[in-house]
């Protein structure tokens, strides 16, 4: 931008002239200064000459601030390398290749935008005008680095990457959860539409009719008295072959009514009797009659006694014989295991022997049944893994829960030959049942249960 001359201003009147003069000469002298300060040129020139700028009092103009970043791009022309210039705190990035000239404004404001940080700053003190040149800290060209969306493999990384090959976890597929339900579709005894629901409604009802500890309540009797008795009532159910369910329903009944009613030690049997044949005919098309309990139990009571039995096991219990027993969870869960006749024998030879024990009574009816198939598939050692996405899926346990009650029934297993009650046993010693019970029990699982003492054979 020109200077423009500045004429001075005449006094009128009886004004001496030698004041008028001076006051002239000093506004012109300050008026040339401030214009000379603002002339681009003058500044243009001291900047390449790299003489000192002296210090600016007044703030830069735009046609400033486009001559300095003319500048700065024909500086970084000459060091190859991008220049920031920073005026008065506001940092302006430059690249490579800016025009020069008249042109030098216009292209400095289109090529102001945020670009990676140069390796040379160039900043310039609108005090002094004077020029610095920063060198871009090494951190922060690292960062810049890894910003550049280039991979940068770690130590760490690839020791992790080897451990993984090493252990055999690389490209390892998902385990998919199988749809045990798709064969039957067409059945409409299985009720596929409504499975689900029914054994959700299961799980929320086992806590409900769940039986509590009640040993300490009942004074004539005790433990052994209530396994002798449960040993009797399965080589009873065997003996008349009845349904399963009807088994576990009547050792349920046999401990929810020991959980309400003190019994004396003679009327143990009574009510063993009484919940049979309560279970048989809640389950059994053709249920025994009573001069078939009278026989089976050498005579011991009458007709009557059992008849009025039944009528006060119904009474207490406030005829509620619906119930999830482990049964019904046993049959779910085995169909999620798979099929496999071997393992399924297995799974109710424990799930019967825990049945039998009343140290099980602590668990609810659906953990037993999960854990007879856990302990089963141990012992068997044919799946892998023992405890796969579709039975934690269905069973809704996974193998950490399992593992005290699973220690619990391969202990019962492995005392089982040995023990005097060999109702279960020799049950499942036979050959249509796989002869599972002669199998030796699960070394892992009874390897993690210490406390096994020849002292509780019975």
């Amino acid at each position: 931008m020109a200077s423009r001359p500045i004429v001075p201003h005449q006094q009128r009147g009886g004004a001496v002239a030698g004041v008028g003069k001076q006051k002239n000469v000093a506004a012109e002298g300050k008026n040339r200064r401030a214009l000379e300060d603002v002339s681009n040129m003058a500044v243009t020139k001291r900047l390449l000459e790299g003489k000192p700028i002296t210090q600016i009092s007044r703030p830069v103009t735009r046609n400033f601030c486009a001559q300095l970043l003319a500048n700065a791009q024909a500086a970084a022309e000459n060091n190859k390398k991008p220049a920031t210039i920073i005026v008065d705190g506001v940092v302006i990035v430059d690249a490579i290749g800016g025009e020069k000239g008249g042109g030098a404004g216009k292209a400095a404001q289109k090529k102001v935008t945020v670009k990676p940080v140069p390796d040379t700053v160039i900043e310039i003190s609108p005090d002094t005008g004077e020029e610095t040149k920063q060198r871009k800290p090494a951190a922060n060209q690292r960062k810049s680095r890894a910003s550049s969306g280039k991979k940068v493999k770690t130590l760490t990384a690839t020791l992790t990457a080897r451990s993984k090959v090493a252990c055999g976890l690389t490209n390892k597929p998902k385990e998919s959860i199988v749809d045990i339900d798709a064969a039957d579709v067409d059945d409409q005894l299985s009720v596929v539409e409504y499975v689900e629901d029914i054994y959700q409604f299961y799980k929320i009802m086992e806590h409900e009719s769940r039986v509590q500890d009640y040993m300490h309540f009942q004074p004539d009797i005790n433990e052994k008295m209530r396994e002798i008795l449960a040993d009797w009532l399965i080589e009873v159910h065997h003996k008349f072959e009845l349904m399963p369910e009807t088994l576990y329903l009547t050792l349920y009944l046999v401990d929810r009514f020991l959980s309400m009613k003190t019994v004396p030690r003679r009327e143990l049997q009574l009510v063993g009797l009484g919940a049979m044949l309560i279970a048989s005919k809640y389950e059994e098309i053709w249920a025994p009659e009573v001069s078939d309990f009278i026989s089976i139990s050498n005579n011991a009571y009458t007709r009557e006694q059992i008849l009025v039995m039944e009528k006060t096991i119904l009474g207490r219990l406030e005829w509620s014989l619906t119930v999830p027993t482990p049964y019904v969870f046993l049959v779910r869960f085995i169909k999620a295991a798979g099929p496999d006749k071997e393992m399924e024998n297995m799974a109710f030879f424990l799930a019967e022997l825990g049945l039998m024990r009343y140290a099980t009574i602590m668990y609810c009816p659906s953990m037993v049944a999960a854990s007879a198939v856990y302990a089963a598939r141990c012992t068997l050692n044919k799946k892998t893994p023992l405890w796969s996405e579709t039975l934690k899926r269905h069973t809704g346990y996974v193998e950490a829960q399992l593992m005290d009650c699973a220690k619990l029934l391969v202990s019962f297993h492995s005392l089982a030959a040995e023990s005097k009650l060999k109702g279960v046993y020799k049950k499942y010693s036979s050959p249509e049942r796989s002869a599972v019970a002669m199998l030796p029990p699960s070394k892992n699982l009874l390897d993690q249960f210490p406390n096994i003492s020849k002292m509780s054979l019975v």
